[in-house]
């Protein structure tokens, strides 16, 4: 479309555009709000996201763990810490750092907590992120932990995206919007600095400036003792970047790997996770070789993992003696340790490792042991967190509540045929009496991109709202995605994104074929990548579906590259300036809605504080739709940033909506 007559939607915060949005925001909740199912549907998640059992996720650092925790006395949050001990215990006792909500009231704030990185080897001081509403934006300041106080005169950067590592106790790296020519076009950080205690943020030291066509440009500094080292990322493009280690001179020396393959430097060792082949080396596979030898120019690279049709690599974590790897198997998490010896390496499964379900693994203290902990869930169980020492047996720690009753319900793995051949496998997650008489509420699920895969997870806010009242659910395992490693990401890059479409759709044919549910009874969801998809089944494929659920999408693909971070996913989606704009027309919702087709009811449902997908996608896709005729319901969080939501409260509400909308369109 030459001319966008909804241009004007992309002000966020023209007040034209806040009127639009508050008008369909009233309509909305006058229509989905005010009804005792949706009054049920926001306690109960609201209940879930608030819970005082829910387990208390911690980091290790020195002798104490830390905790971020949110409850309906603290909304937005409390940074707090304990003891090995304590945490062990049935009544764990917490030493409150930082209280978010306090921290708002006395400075007429909207904070939401983004993180801390510690001083290291002191952890007496540490760099607070906090952002406004949500978004990807922060503000970094220093904060000291023994007076649990920020620092006055410390390290301060101003709100924007970007942020600050430690060098030593006076000293950051600081990468940051410092004025016209500081930033890329995707919208961070161009420059980074060395910062000195005490001195203006434009006087600090240039350390780097990258071109204004790169992604990012960060540095860090690599605390573990005996290997202290600085580095410098230099993002190209969103699977393309460069590490340079930063001599005591501050020259720069390329790591020597392909720019594509992602590569991490721990200890004695250079890890590098393909992406493309290299050599004989398959795409996929993760080598290591001695760091030393790759800096010389003769690394002896061997190959920890290699992929194959079933299996990638979805993670790995260091412990002080091994690495741990997370393969997965047909979309089923199997772990393997790895020992680095004078022979080689030599592998071992990891003793305990669970048969069914997903499995995070991540070192306790990859410095001090070979502890790690383990994090066990499914659609149907909790989540369970386990500490163990590898080979041995897991300690169970903690367990999640059960928030809804699964014993009815039964998960299967189902594998579908794409249009064009290929196997695709989803999740069903149903009850074990279901009638398969095509009368099945059913929400399918799916996000297809950027080498993310789709793994089984309890979400007691989806049991609740859907599968104890009779929903089905099921979760896609799209191309585009990482279940299989690089090539089922590149089987829907660029031209090949309709591939990602063509997998959906085959997998709606599949539940309909099967009968368990039927076009009335099936809606689709999704956000941001997958949020385009969500719109592309809604007009490339409207008879499948009942309703459709659009969450902070991207539905604009011609305009996508100028909006907020857009340009840094245009090796996902390609150059909408070029002549890639014939491909990317095919998949762009925006531009293919058909005045004349029968769509069904959809909601839109996005945050004027997304600052990484633009609300112009949402809103510009609503007005498209109504100026159609078409039945679009559209609702839109001032907080939230790109999560949709800043708080529990919130993100309840949005929830509940969406539950809400399904509940009156499919039922």
């Amino acid at each position: 479309m030459t001319n966008d007559p909804h241009a004007w939607l992309e002000d966020v915060t023209g007040t034209e555009a806040l009127e639009w949005v508050s008008q369909r925001n009233a309509r909305t909740e006058a229509r989905l709000t005010g009804t005792p199912l949706f009054a049920e549907l926001e306690s109960g998640i609201r209940e879930v996201l608030d819970s005082r059992d829910r387990i208390p996720f911690v980091t290790a650092r020195g002798g104490h763990y830390y905790n971020f925790w949110t409850d309906e006395q603290h909304p937005r949050g409390v940074w707090r810490r304990t003891t090995p001990e304590s945490y062990r215990s049935a009544d764990t006792e917490w030493e409150v750092l930082l209280d978010v909500d306090a921290l708002n009231a006395a400075e007429g704030e909207n904070w939401v907590w983004h993180g801390a990185r510690f001083l290291r080897p002191d952890l007496d001081r540490a760099l607070v992120d906090l952002s406004r509403g949500g978004a990807d934006a922060d503000v970094t300041r220093e904060f000291d932990l023994p007076t649990r106080s920020f620092v006055d005169g410390g390290f301060s950067r101003p709100e924007a995206k970007g942020g600050m590592s430690w060098i030593d106790r006076d000293t950051v790296y600081l990468s940051t919007d410092l004025g016209p020519g500081t930033m890329t076009t995707s919208g961070y950080p161009r420059t980074v600095r060395r910062l000195r205690r005490g001195e203006a943020l434009e006087s600090a030291e240039l350390v780097y400036a990258g071109e204004e066509t790169d992604l990012s440009i960060s540095a860090f500094r690599d605390h573990t003792p005996g290997f202290e080292r600085d580095f410098l990322r230099r993002a190209l493009a969103f699977y393309a970047d460069e590490l340079h280690l930063i001599g005591a001179d501050g020259t720069l020396t390329k790591i020597d790997v392909p720019d594509s393959a992602m590569t991490d430097v721990h200890r004695e060792w250079c890890t590098v996770e393909l992406r493309e082949d290299w050599g004989s080396f398959t795409a996929g596979s993760l080598l290591a070789a001695r760091f030393d030898d790759v800096l010389a120019g003769a690394p002896s690279w061997e190959v920890l993992f290699e992929p194959t049709d079933s299996s990638s690599l979805a993670g790995y974590a260091w412990t002080r003696h091994h690495l741990v790897l997370d393969v997965l198997e047909h979309v089923v998490d199997r772990l393997v340790v790895l020992t680095p010896g004078e022979q080689g390496w030599t592998r071992a499964p990891f003793t305990g490792a669970p048969e069914f379900g997903s499995v995070t693994v991540a070192a306790v203290d990859a410095d001090e042991s070979d502890d790690v902990w383990l994090i066990v869930t499914d659609y149907l169980t909790p989540s369970t967190l386990s500490i163990a020492t590898v080979g041995e047996q897991p300690r169970p720690l903690r367990s999640a509540p059960a928030f809804f009753d699964a014993s009815r319900h039964v998960i299967e793995q189902h594998f579908v045929s794409s249009e064009d051949g290929t196997r695709v496998p989803y999740f069903l997650v149903r009850r074990n009496d279901l009638p398969f008489d095509g009368s099945a509420p059913t929400l399918l699920y799916g996000y297809g991109g950027f080498e993310i895969p789709m793994t089984p997870g309890y979400s007691g806010g989806t049991g609740r709202s859907w599968l104890e009242r009779g929903g089905v659910y099921a979760v896609a395992n799209l191309r585009g995605g990482g279940e299989y490693g690089p090539r089922w990401h590149r089987a829907a890059l660029r031209e090949k994104r309709p591939r990602a479409y063509e997998d959906m759709a085959a997998v709606a044919r599949d539940l309909i074929d099967r009968g368990v549910t039927s076009r009335a009874h099936l809606a689709v969801q999704g956000g941001s990548n997958g949020g385009l998809m969500a719109g592309n089944m809604l007009v490339r494929y409207p008879e499948l579906f009942g309703a459709v659920v659009i969450q902070v999408p991207l539905l604009d693909m011609k305009r996508y590259s100028h909006l907020l971070a857009g340009a840094s996913w245009m090796a996902e989606y390609g150059d909408p300036d070029t002549d890639d704009w014939e491909f990317i027309r095919t998949f762009s919702p925006y531009h293919l809605i058909d005045d004349a087709a029968d769509y069904p009811p959809t909601i839109l449902l996005t945050s004027t504080r997304d600052d990484r997908v633009h609300p112009g996608h949402a809103r510009k896709f609503t007005a498209a739709l109504e100026a159609a005729g078409h039945d679009v319901t559209y609702y839109e969080n001032i907080e939230g940033g790109h999560g949709g939501a800043a708080d529990n409260a919130q993100a309840a509400r949005m929830a509940a909506l969406a539950y809400g909308f399904l509940w009156e369109k499919l039922a």
